[in-house]
């Protein structure tokens, strides 16, 4: 591989094991852009597409190639999965990967391995398309240093992306509809003037604490409170900025709570909810899952400001730490709401 990949992922075998963990759900039929930057051991943008059709292979090139302007890569790697391989021919889709190398080259972004394998699954062949030696069988996809890192992480990997997508449904179709109509009917948020930002806080630390001590779903009211928190600029720009650092416990809990509101809480005031939550995947880069995210909030409220210029971005390809700045920029006195790790396990033993 490259210089610049991990090195349990510059193995081809593991590079095509560990997709699922790179994108959130196991790919089908499906090409994996991996970008590579310089400095640095992670991968940069990655980009899952569909297999186009043969004549909708050069538009489909060309889209996914310029989602790559924006960043600082120095190549990428091509993973295709999907498709029979005949005996004694290349991989299949090779005009396409031809067309995604052109595309690539267009914009100085060489090409540095491409790999094709039918299916990610244990065993399953894999080739490169470039070199006849290049070749072998998939590993144990539960014993791979990947999925051992994404386990001892937490992490997820669905088997399909209509699963992860499963993840956004509501919990309770019956206790969103009750919420939708007492929110409906709130013309004010549930608290005095002088002292709104702060009680509104305390909902969303009162979250937060109850999640940790796992104390179940949420009531009609504790769901109402939370969607009047976020409806709060203040409150909106601190929950922004316990996204990052990505990936501390502190990022993870709130992306928990985040999820948790998508299921439980009414359009329009979901889309606040999921925009963080979208927000806070794309930090940890999970472009897929904030994809998926953004796409929740828009439905729920059509032209909502900060999720419509989070999914530009995230269309551009823009790498997540040029936009980190956003989480802290207006955070103010409330950032993480006062929760500390070590606080948090004091109220849990309490």
């Amino acid at each position: 591989m490259t210089a610049t990949t991990p090195a349990d992922l510059r193995d081809p075998a593991q590079l095509l094991a560990a997709l699922p963990y790179l994108i959130g759900f196991r790919p089908a039929k499906s090409v994996v852009l991996i970008g590579h930057e310089d400095p640095g051991d992670t991968p940069g943008l990655v980009l899952r597409g569909d297999l186009p059709r043969r004549e909708h292979r050069v538009h489909q090139a060309r889209a996914l190639a310029a989602r790559f302007a924006a960043g600082r890569h120095i190549g990428v790697t091509l993973a295709v999965v999907g498709g029979h391989r005949r005996p004694g021919k290349p991989p299949p889709h090779r005009d396409f990967v031809d067309e995604l190398a052109a595309a690539l080259g267009e914009r100085d972004l060489p090409v540095l391995h491409a790999l094709w394998t039918p299916a990610i699954s244990t065993g399953a062949p894999w080739a490169c398309y470039r070199l006849e030696e290049c070749a072998g069988a998939l590993p144990d996809l539960r014993t791979t240093v990947i999925a051992a890192a994404a386990t001892e992480y937490g992490t997820v990997a669905f088997d399909s992306r209509e699963e992860l997508e499963a993840l956004l449904a509501p919990r309770t179709p019956e206790a969103v509809a009750r919420r939708a109509d007492r929110l409906s009917r709130m013309t004010s948020p549930p608290w005095p003037v002088a002292t709104r930002v702060n009680e509104a806080a305390s909902v969303v630390r009162a979250a937060f604490v109850r999640q940790r001590k796992g104390e179940g779903a949420l009531t009609d009211e504790e769901a109402i409170l939370l969607a009047c928190a976020l409806r709060l600029p203040e409150i909106r720009d601190a929950c922004l900025a316990m996204a990052v650092p990505p990936k501390t416990t502190q990022a993870r809990e709130a992306e928990r709570l985040w999820l948790t509101l998508v299921r439980e809480t009414p359009a329009p005031d979901r889309a606040e909810a999921a925009t963080l939550l979208g927000f806070t995947a794309y930090m940890r880069g999970d472009g897929a899952f904030a994809g998926m995210a953004l796409d929740n909030a828009l439905e729920a409220q059509p032209g909502h400001v900060l999720a419509s210029l989070l999914k530009r971005v995230l269309h551009h390809g823009t790498p997540p730490k040029v936009i980190r700045g956003l989480a802290t920029a207006a955070a103010g006195h409330l950032v993480g709401f006062g929760l500390e790790p070590a606080e948090f396990d004091a109220e849990q033993a309490a």
